[in-house]
């Protein structure tokens, strides 16, 4: 996992290569709502992506992580199907269900059964590296998602330079975004880590509470301000032993909730001395978000040394998938 995370801005500019290199077919009718079906590693890009674009992308985007779809997917409804495997279950389900809606198809996956779906029914395909953890390949799956928009119109290719940008500014700070991290995650060993960040970026807090449970086979949870004002700030009353609670941080963030935020810090120093912050870093909502990404990686990996834990290993989540196999 630790040469995974450091192969994270050359995977960023393969992904660019891949999507800049492969040819889509146009859509035969208006796109008027988009639907992306994915899970774990290879779902948690499309919630990011969706903080990103609300303000900008004049059509809904909305998020399947289960084996149903909603009311409303029709002819006019571009389906994403991400799976990394080719062969998450629910995303397979949910797909074949969208597919009797005659929605626009288009997969993003490494290969298995949706390679083969994809190429049978002549849906459009984008094909990253196979064979890793998927949660490991996020930069693929990631800055494909951006590629399927672009390609059928959606956004424009703005979001190019704002990877190379990132990739940039992060090979920049390499050294120092290990050296943060490291001393982050010391501060969270033996404590259960409590994220919260602003509303405009829950999918990165999201990310981090995965990574922190996959890589550091630790629990956490995640909240987002100003929602959390409203009901989890009075939980902050039995049960704090041990808690660490970590502020992913934005220049950008609504300054009201910056308002919030400070208070919150104060409510909470009655019931720990561990409040952490980290700022992100960028000139665009997509550089800031990679930035936050990569040191929430980092954290989950020294965490994982710390915990002397396999970070890539799943026992639990393939005897899962074992026993589903055994029921039709």
């Amino acid at each position: 996992m630790n040469d995974y995370i450091s192969d994270f801005c050359s995977h960023i500019e393969h992904a660019i290569q891949i999507g800049l290199s492969t040819s889509l077919k146009k859509p035969k009718k208006e796109i008027k709502s988009v639907l992306i079906c994915g899970l774990g590693g290879s779902g948690i890009g499309a919630s990011i992506m969706s903080d990103i674009l609300y303000k900008d992308l004049p059509i809904a985007i909305r998020i399947n992580k289960g084996y149903s779809i909603p009311a409303g997917v029709d002819e006019n409804t571009l389906v994403i199907a991400c799976s990394y495997s080719g062969n998450t279950e629910e995303t397979i389900i949910s797909l074949e269900n969208c597919v009797l809606k005659n929605a626009e198809i288009c997969v993003i996956t490494s290969g298995g059964k949706l390679k083969s779906f994809a190429e049978k029914n002549n849906f459009n395909l984008i094909l990253i590296p196979g064979g890793h953890p998927p949660r490991a390949m996020f930069g693929y799956s990631f800055t494909e998602l951006f590629f399927v928009l672009y390609n059928y119109g959606l956004i424009n290719d703005s979001f190019i330079s704002d990877f190379k940008s990132s990739v940039a500014s992060l090979t920049a700070e390499s050294e120092n975004i290990k050296s943060d991290a490291k001393k982050i995650a010391e501060k969270l060993f033996d404590k259960t880590p409590v994220i919260y960040v602003c509303d405009g970026f829950e999918g990165v807090a999201v990310r981090l509470r995965q990574q922190i449970n996959e890589n550091s086979k630790m629990l956490c949870w995640h909240h987002v301000v100003p929602e959390m004002n409203h009901n989890e700030l009075l939980g902050w009353r039995t049960n704090t032993e041990k808690l660490a609670v970590l502020f992913l941080s934005n220049k950008i963030d609504d300054s009201r909730n910056k308002i919030r935020v400070k208070i919150n810090k104060k409510v909470l120093r009655k019931y720990t001395k561990d409040i952490i912050d980290i700022q992100s870093k960028g000139n665009s909502l997509l550089e800031r978000s990679l930035y936050l990404i990569h040191v929430g990686d980092w954290i989950s990996w020294y965490l994982s040394v710390l915990n002397n834990v396999d970070a890539i290993e799943i026992d639990v989540i393939n005897y899962l998938k074992a026993e589903l196999a055994k029921i039709s």
